[in-house]
């Protein structure tokens, strides 16, 4: 009986693993499916990126909203976490701050998305914006002073007024398809180089 429990314990942790692998799948299959069809996507379209079966879906997500909102935290820690990896595998820290940068018009494009759901409930969405701006402008920050201290970015701008340029110029880049954005936040970008890259 004892081995039995010592073996039920061992494959505990397993199957969290394999449910919390699992349900990060899903939400990057959500978020794929939310940038090419929209948040309004059918459930099945997430389900067959997934490759789980529509129950798998509505156990861990029992409505839309819960599925919007944990893509939208999702996304939120996944470009959180990037930047210092970014940081570390990367030539320069304006090389890394670019990709971050690349990272966060991608969550951009999707949350503008997210966000038009998400206004329905004021309150639950200026908690996912405190959520947002609590996670990504430190990590904005950190790249963005490794960049100048290192000498390749001028220091006029602070994080959040760089988050707050790329995030204008993103406005309109899921819904017009002749609206470069990454075009131009690259040029954004360019222009607070101290050279040329």
């Amino acid at each position: 009986m004892k081995d039995g429990a010592e073996g039920a314990g061992r494959a505990a942790p397993a199957g969290r693993k394999d449910a919390r692998r699992n349900k990060e799948a899903l939400l990057d299959a959500a978020a794929a499916v939310f940038v090419t069809s929209g948040v309004d996507a059918p459930v099945r379209d997430i389900a067959a990126r997934a490759g789980v079966g529509l129950g798998t879906i509505y156990r861990h997500f029992p409505t839309r909203a819960d599925l919007i909102i944990a893509v939208y935290r999702h996304q939120v820690d996944a470009c959180a976490e990037a930047g210092p990896a970014l940081l570390e595998g990367s030539p320069s820290p304006a090389a890394a701050l670019a990709q971050w940068i690349d990272l966060f018009v991608d969550f951009l494009v999707t949350k503008h998305g997210l966000a038009e759901v998400l206004r329905s409930d004021d309150a639950g969405f200026e908690v996912l914006h405190a959520y947002f701006l609590d996670r990504l402008v430190p990590v904005c920050t950190r790249l963005l002073d490794a960049a100048v201290g290192a000498g390749e970015v001028r220091s006029h701008l602070g994080a959040y007024e760089l988050m707050r340029g790329v995030g204008n110029l993103c406005i309109g880049a899921d819904s017009d398809p002749r609206y470069d954005a990454r075009r131009l936040v690259a040029a954004l970008v360019a222009g607070i180089r101290t050279s040329p890259s």
